[in-house]
């Protein structure tokens, strides 16, 4: 765990409303890990509490962050949902 010392004043600022302020850090941290590429979606789904498909998907597209689909993933789409049409 970690502690950051944000000044009341500045706190205040930050908030948006309702929302709880060290979730809200918590998820900028993440959303900027990601993008970074310093974290991945699983350690993403163990810092926020979220399913690692549905949850954390939700959030990156929640955020404007679309994961990139290659033409490498579609082929290889492609080939998985072939093999399953063989058997």
């Amino acid at each position: 765990n970690v502690v950051l010392a944000i000044p009341d004043d500045i706190a205040a600022s930050l908030s948006t409303g309702d929302a709880d302020l060290p979730r809200q850090a918590l998820e900028a941290l993440a959303l900027e890990g990601y993008r970074s590429g310093r974290l991945t979606t699983d350690d993403i789904a163990s810092m926020l509490g979220l399913d690692v498909c549905d949850g954390v998907d939700g959030f990156l597209k929640g955020h404007g962050i679309f994961e990139g689909f290659t033409n490498a993933d579609l082929e290889e789409e492609r080939r998985t949902f072939a093999a399953f049409g063989r058997r």
